[in-house]
């Protein structure tokens, strides 16, 4: 797989490298060769220019990885004891994170492992897991986006507590379905909840309503990823292969997720078909609001979701009107009473460019509004 923006050419298989070669490429200044057993490739490489190429995690001949940077190039090598890839090119899929049958033993849950301060890190490796962390968090960046490009993205946030059953769950699936087939791409946090809800609608959201009724009343059996998150995790993949088989017409609609391991004993949903894990929370809350260029819609949450609405408001707070996206917070009753944000986003809002685009709604069906009307 490879992608070219400008002189940069990513390369991710021995066949692609070769395929180059041999169509006569000699200077390799701006590629990012990710990955690849280049063992046997010393003697080609020797016959090129080097300077400005990138090595990430690649395979050398003994000597040869001195020479290729001696030539000019960066070579960084793979880091051991490391249960992802650092330098990935694509974004996660559920099945890919969920690969066993027990969350524990899977990668998402290895990694999570992994993860949590202080494991695995040995004297001997102490500086090579930070490394390891921002060099897999700099690739998903890269792999993000390319993914969103040409995309109109709108996110969906929520608290993790709502539970499958729930008419909060089943209001956030709506909403999802109904910014799905309106043309839009979802975005959440990733994980349960409303977000798990989100990401469902919108996956879902070429299929009638039928279906995602169906599906909600599958979920419904499990509520929640307590006490089990297999079970939690099982029940899920048993909806898609009953109501979103791959054969299906139109297919799942696209859409992401961006969970964190740093929260990693909240596991990602798998609805979303595309998956950008962080192991960086605060590099992930920060892409989680960037992305979201079509605006975003605040669902009834406790203290990720008020920081994400502050969050979002800062960065509105400061922008030009040109650059202001749609902020929709949902349920009067939470924002001005429970959680009494709203008062406070009115204040700062006053005045500025972003003031017209700050909204209040009762139900999802005036979020839909404001955010398409918006476009």
């Amino acid at each position: 797989m490879r992608h070219t923006r400008g002189r940069t050419v990513d390369i991710t298989t021995l066949e692609e490298l070769d395929h180059r070669l041999r169509a006569g490429a000699r200077t390799l200044s701006g590629w990012r060769v990710r990955s690849v057993d280049l063992s046997e490739r010393g003697a080609e490489l020797g016959r090129c220019r080097l300077a400005g190429a990138t090595f990430l995690g690649c395979r050398f001949a003994e000597g040869d990885a001195a020479r290729v940077e001696a030539a000019g190039a960066l070579v960084l090598p793979q880091i051991p004891d490391v249960p992802v890839d650092v330098y990935r090119h694509e974004l996660y899929d559920a099945r890919e994170l969920f690969d066993a049958l027990r969350w524990s033993d899977s990668l998402d849950g290895r990694a999570y492992a992994w993860s949590k301060p202080g494991a695995g890190e040995g004297a001997e490796v102490s500086t090579e897991v930070p490394l390891a962390r921002t060099l897999h968090d700099h690739a998903i960046d890269l792999a993000l986006d390319r993914w969103r490009e040409g995309r109109r993205v709108v996110g969906v946030m929520g608290g993790h507590a709502a539970s499958r059953g729930t008419t909060l769950f089943a209001d956030a699936a709506r909403l999802g379905h109904r910014l799905g087939a309106a043309g839009l791409t979802v975005a959440t946090g990733g994980g349960p909840g409303a977000m798990e809800a989100a990401n469902l609608g919108a996956r879902l959201s070429s299929r009638d309503d039928a279906v995602l009724q169906e599906a909600l009343r599958m979920l419904a059996a499990v509520p929640s990823y307590r006490p089990s998150v297999d079970a939690w995790v099982l029940s899920a993949f048993d909806a898609l292969t009953a109501l979103d088989p791959p054969d299906a017409d139109g297919g799942p609609v696209a859409n992401l997720g961006i969970p964190t391991w740093h929260y990693g004993h909240e596991p990602p949903n798998v609805f979303g078909t595309a998956i950008a894990k962080y192991f960086r929370n605060a590099t992930r809350e920060a892409i989680l609001l960037e992305v979201c260029d079509a605006g975003i819609v605040f669902l009834p949450g406790a203290g990720g979701t008020v920081q994400e609405v502050f969050q979002d408001a800062c960065e509105n707070y400061y922008a030009d009107e040109a650059s202001v996206a749609p902020m929709v917070l949902v349920g009067r009753e939470h924002w001005t009473v429970e959680l009494p944000a709203w008062p406070l986003l009115q204040a700062l809002a006053s005045g500025r460019a972003m003031e017209p685009h700050v909204h209040l709604v009762d139900t999802v069906e005036e979020a839909l509004e404001v955010v398409t009307t918006a476009r």
